[in-house]
């Protein structure tokens, strides 16, 4: 995934129409529409533009009044989510109602809900509940004939589909609906930070040791970043956690199974869970819940993403390499998700999205960038693509996994051509491993003429003699 000029947190407006729009002027624009309907660009030629187009300043201004609506209702615990609400927006509509009720999705408040569910987004409650797409127990999608479905009517297929296998490639994801969770009225907080010239190697590893099999209500995240501290250069190594309880019962957890990570009591922070939600946005804790409806990004100018996923732990003597490369490499920066928990008891077949029991933590490769020009683009996308290549033996082989919204044209692209099936195996079995054969059977059945496609779009079934689209 690459942006220029173009912040990683802004919603996927392709993901939105207006839910009022006439059906038959919808049905006729997509039926007659020549271009790709939907387009990922590639890194040399992605400018502050939409992927449609269209300028992104006038689609939020209609995203803002047309479609972000959201409508909690406790009696059922559920709430119907416009694709174009940001989920900042959703946490705030939720806590509005409820201070014991919550949803698993994103730390990141500026990202859109049609993109993140539709791609199987995630966030700090995964250990505990999974992911986003378990919790959607309906939707609403205009399909290619311009025709408005809902779960009833648009078959368990193509709902499977649209929880996790992008719903860019079935259709326009006008809403979802989706079930809300428990959350305590006190959770607790805390950030640590250790260092490679101290004992951060020894922390990193024993965090592996004990990621998958540490308590359900606790999730850690490890940033990794190569930084200057005291005139040298080194790698910091953070530990952010979530825990839904207090502090008494983390530090016995933490004691007992994490002594490394040194947790004390004064490291952690109690409030309620609306306030972790800024917490895990960066805000400071002065900060009002209101910030949460602010759609104004965060100032990224360039940047690029890539995963992996880690089946077993790295020795000590790996992890001592890896931060060497990091240092060497400069720039790039890596985010350890823990797996574990509800993720490991959830089928991968069960959604789209298949990286599940087995894997200890997804990596998330990632490097920012401010300066202008092809030079500085070349110079950081091949510092990300080192840093990837160098994990090689570390991460999920045959195939080396991927996370879809972590969009990656490097893993492989398609032209939609004649050969857009070996094409889109290429990069749809690292996004969906056992399950890319089924989103190409239920695509050809929904989209036989691939109206909704772009570089790395589900692909209909093989040629046979039916004209592809161009």
């Amino acid at each position: 995934m690459l942006y220029r000029k173009q912040n990683p947190r802004l919603p996927n407006f392709e993901n939105s129409v207006h839910p009022k729009q006439p059906l038959l002027h919808e049905r006729s624009r997509i039926l007659h529409q020549k271009p790709p309907f939907q387009r990922l660009h590639h890194p040399k030629t992605q400018h502050n533009r939409h992927p449609d187009g269209g300028d992104p300043r006038q689609r939020r201004r209609a995203l803002r009044k047309n479609s972000a609506s959201i409508n909690v209702d406790l009696g059922d615990e559920t709430a119907w989510v416009q694709s174009g609400a940001l989920l900042g927006e959703l946490y705030y509509r939720i806590w509005e109602k409820s201070r014991v009720h919550g949803f698993p999705a994103g730390i990141c408040p500026t990202v859109g809900v049609g993109g993140h569910i539709s791609g199987a987004g995630y966030g700090n409650l995964l250990r505990k509940y999974g992911l986003t797409v378990d919790h959607v127990i309906d939707a609403k999608i205009v399909d290619s004939n311009g025709v408005v479905l809902d779960r009833k009517s648009m078959g368990e297929d193509l709902f499977w589909a649209i929880r996790g296998g992008g719903g860019g490639s079935f259709g326009v994801i006008l809403a979802y609906k989706i079930k809300l969770v428990p959350v305590p009225a006190s959770v607790t907080i805390f950030r640590l930070e250790n260092f490679f010239d101290r004992n951060a190697t020894e922390s990193v590893f024993q965090y592996q040791q004990i990621v998958d099999k540490m308590d359900n209500d606790l999730f850690i995240r490890v940033l990794l970043q190569p930084i200057t501290r005291n005139r040298q250069r080194t790698v910091r190594a953070t530990f952010i956690g979530l825990f839904l309880g207090d502090s008494s019962r983390l530090l016995k957890i933490t004691d007992s199974i994490f002594p490394k990570l040194g947790l004390q009591r004064t490291d952690c922070h109690e409030m309620p869970w609306i306030n972790s939600v800024l917490f895990w946005a960066n805000y400071d804790n002065t900060t009002s819940p209101n910030v949460l409806l602010s759609r104004t990004p965060d100032s990224v100018n360039f940047l690029k993403r890539k995963s992996d996923y880690v089946k077993s732990p790295i020795s000590i003597s790996n992890l001592q390499s890896i931060f060497r490369k990091m240092i060497q490499i400069g720039k790039v920066g890596m985010v350890f998700n823990s797996y574990g928990g509800r993720m490991s008891e959830i089928s991968e077949s069960e959604t789209p999205f298949p990286h599940r029991a087995g894997n200890l933590f997804k990596i998330q490769y990632s490097v920012n960038w401010n300066e202008e020009g092809e030079e500085a683009d070349k110079n950081y996308i091949n510092q990300i693509r080192e840093m990837y290549s160098f994990m090689a033996p570390f991460v999920s082989k045959n195939p080396r996994e991927a996370y879809l919204n972590y969009r990656d044209l490097d893993i492989g692209t398609t032209d939609n051509g004649k050969k857009s099936y070996s094409q889109g195996k290429v990069y749809g079995v690292k996004y969906f491993k056992g399950n890319f054969d089924r989103l190409v059977k239920i695509k050809s059945a929904v989209d036989p003429d691939n109206v909704f496609r772009n570089e790395q779009s589900i692909p209909v079934q093989p040629f046979r003699g039916r004209k592809t689209r161009k």
